[in-house]
């Protein structure tokens, strides 16, 4: 059995041991130093260090938004693992991490390898998303692709007429689990020739939300999804005295297990149009080669750094017919399979200098290029299997081109004064959009004052214009849309802002300060219809204390204000409405930790609230002024922390975890199934819980001092 084999096997009976040990004596273990008996017959001696932690905890109520990342959706109790180790010898090292085993949010790692020869990783993650666990569906999964009425349902053409709906409703967790698995290495060639590999597998499945419209009317939809996408990264990497060049290879496949899904329409439908369908993400594939590098020119103190990336996107999956409804004619598809092909181009290159002791300056150019190669052809649209729209239209092969240039330096212009300053120009070409040619040009100044070694004064301003060639209003009416409307994207915009950070500490005294304000503006001065103006407001304060070596203190509380105007019209016309929205933030929060209390226990607690509220304003020509109900959310997270020191290598711990959440939401407050009348709803509630973790476990250090040097545990 070689020496991992053997410390894995040895580390996996030593814990079951000391948990045996624990829960029938945990005195008993305490009294003895189970190293001595443990690595008895360990090869490592020293070298092996290993800390785990096992125990219990247990939900107080279910809740989808807090167990969201977390694993702690359901109430009831559940044994969870956490460990980390090491082993070390003549130059060889082994770590690995074990976090959360026993819940949905797992995690596993090991790495190690030789110095100076080769390194390796083994990784694996789960994380689950939970979204909604108050929604309810009368949809049937099966099979995979299809979602069924249920049997006996009798169609009406309002979600009034539903006689079945109460009786055919059943839970339907919105939810996920995103599970990835990553392996790869290194290894030397010699001391110049490096090559890496790595790889990288993620399945993503569950279910998600999704409008399945029959044109007049839709359903809300609990639909099935199971993604995978496998990853593929190699390197090879050329280190001289002075710089270094790499070539690379990556690739990145995406597969979908279903090319559609089908649903069942539960109201009432012409004949040919009981069931419509659509296809799903398609399977496809992108790979990509590059080459970078950097060198130093020592005696001008100057830096070249460059890369060239080209990849290519391609996607063939076979199309899905027009519709399915039979009683619908069409003219054949032009072709069975799209044969998507997109080119990317990826150049940078990047000069720093120091040409005076006091002055740093550095220059920066990047271009980007997307080239649509897919072919133009002449489709037929058919609207929600329903009827056909008797036009002809032509798929859009968006492409682009982006260059930035930025030019940045700063100098020391006196002892305790830096002046720092940047220009940036951004040029876009872009096919098949309202705006083929937009420019945004860049300039911000910072001023930092540091007078002492305790106090930090930073002041940075800004401002940027982007400037557009004209704005297609050709494109614009081609796809339905009013001549004065300007995408906020493509717009005219001028921005300025400014931001002031102070950095404070008190001479011999262990406290720290910071605070920090921001203030931005967008103007959109030449959209009359879209996205007018925007300003955001921000104020920060974090104070820190320690107050001895086993004691601290930090506070932190926040301000945020974003508002935002935006114009409309009713007629198709001219501006006849404008909407203000307001959206305000506040946070604050407090945490202490106290250790060695009476040398024996540690205390840490911390707790947070944050407060939202969204206010939504709306001045028409013919509806005068109104408001739309606020949207208000509120925060309270609490958690505390209390360890008993057993001995040197055992802790006793106790965690208390306490967070309530609400959330008013007009859109989904009081919106059953059946409240909209042509739309089918899974009545999913606002967010509103309180719920309580309780945790009781034990923490053991096995083994000796770890690669760095410290034997004690962390605490």
């Amino acid at each position: 059995m070689n020496n991992f084999n053997f410390l894995m096997h040895r580390t996996a009976i030593t814990f079951a041991a000391i948990a045996a040990v624990l829960f029938t004596s945990p005195a008993l273990l305490a009294e003895v130093d189970t190293s001595a008996w443990i690595c008895e017959f360990c090869p490592f001696e020293s070298g092996h260090r290993a800390d785990y932690e096992v125990g219990t905890s247990n939900v107080s109520d279910d809740s989808a938004y807090f167990g969201d990342a977390s694993g702690y959706d359901e109430e009831g109790a559940s044994l969870n693992v956490d460990g980390n180790g090491s082993y070390h010898d003549d130059g060889y090292q082994i770590r690995w991490t074990l976090e959360d085993l026993g819940l949905d949010s797992r995690f596993a790692e090991v790495s190690g390898g030789k110095q100076g020869t080769y390194e390796y990783h083994l990784t694996y993650r789960q994380i689950p998303r939970r979204i909604f666990d108050t929604t309810e569906t009368i949809f049937v999964q099966a099979p995979a692709n299809k979602l069924s009425l249920p049997a006996g349902w009798a169609t009406a053409p309002l979600t009034s007429g539903f006689t079945e709906l109460n009786s055919s409703l059943v839970s339907q967790n919105i939810q996920s689990e995103r599970k990835s698995v990553a392996f790869g290495g290194r290894y030397m060639l010699s001391d110049r020739f490096r090559i890496s590999a790595n790889f990288s597998r993620q399945k993503r499945d569950g279910t998600d939300v999704f409008a399945g419209s029959y044109f007049t009317q839709s359903s809300l939809l609990p639909r099935p999804f199971n993604y995978e996408t496998n990853e593929i990264d190699f390197d090879i990497r050329y280190a001289g005295d002075n710089g270094f060049v790499k070539l690379a290879y990556y690739a990145s496949l995406f597969d979908n297990s279903n090319t559609e899904l089908r649903w069942d329409n539960p109201f009432t439908s012409s004949p040919g149009a009981e069931q419509a369908a659509l296809a799903r993400p398609p399977d496809s594939t992108f790979h990509q080669v590059s080459l970078s590098g950097s060198y130093r020119f020592a005696p001008y103190r100057t830096v070249v750094a460059f890369s060239g990336t080209f990849g290519s996107i391609e996607q063939d999956e076979l199309f899905l017919p027009y519709t399915i409804n039979p009683n619908i004619s069409t003219t054949a598809l032009p072709q069975t399979q799209l044969d998507g092909d997109v080119k990317t181009t990826n150049v940078a290159f990047t000069l720093t200098a120091r040409p005076h002791k006091k002055a740093r300056v550095k220059f920066t150019y990047r271009y980007d290029e997307r080239d649509n190669q897919t072919s133009q052809l002449l489709w037929t649209r058919v609207i929600a299997d329903t009827f056909n729209s008797g036009e002809v239209e032509t798929n859009v092969p968006y492409s682009y081109e982006r260059s930035k240039l930025n030019l940045s330096g700063n100098f020391d212009l006196f002892r305790t004064v830096r002046i720092s300053g940047g220009y940036d120009r951004t040029t876009m070409d872009r096919d098949f959009q309202e705006v083929a040619e937009q420019t945004e040009d860049s300039g911000w100044v910072r001023v930092r004052w540091r007078p002492n070694t305790f106090i930090e004064v930073s002041v940075r301003g800004g401002a940027s214009e982007r400037d557009i060639d004209r704005y297609d209003e050709t494109v614009a009416a081609s796809l339905g849309q009013n001549p004065l409307m300007r995408k906020f994207n493509l717009a005219y915009r001028y921005r300025q802002f400014v931001n002031l950070t102070v950095s404070a500490s008190l001479p011999e005294k262990p406290v720290s300060l910071t605070l920090n304000a921001l203030y931005a503006n967008d103007d959109y001065s030449q959209s009359q219809l879209g996205l007018i103006e925007a300003d955001e407001l921000s104020f920060g304060a974090d104070l820190s204390w320690a107050i001895s070596e086993t004691s601290s203190l930090h506070l932190n509380a926040g301000y945020e204000s974003i508002e935002s105007q935006q114009a409309g019209s009713e007629q198709f016309s001219t501006p006849d409405w404008r909407a203000t929205n307001t959206d305000d933030f506040y946070t604050v929060g407090v945490g202490f930790r106290v250790n060695q209390i009476a040398d024996k226990f540690d205390l840490q607690f911390d707790y947070v609230r944050s407060q939202g509220t969204s206010e939504i304003d709306v001045s028409s020509a013919s509806g005068g002024l109104s408001r739309f109900p606020d949207l208000d959310s509120t925060l309270d997270s609490l958690r505390m922390r209390l360890s008993y020191r057993v001995s040197e290598r055992l802790d006793l711990t106790l965690r208390m975890r306490y967070e309530s959440f609400e959330a008013e939401d007009w859109s989904l407050e009081g919106v059953g199934p059946a409240t909209i009348p042509v739309v089918l709803t899974l009545g999913a509630d606002p967010y509103d819980y309180d719920v309580f973790v309780f945790g009781l476990g034990f923490r053991y250090l096995i083994g000796g001092a770890d690669p760095s040097g410290d034997s004690s545990p962390e605490r």
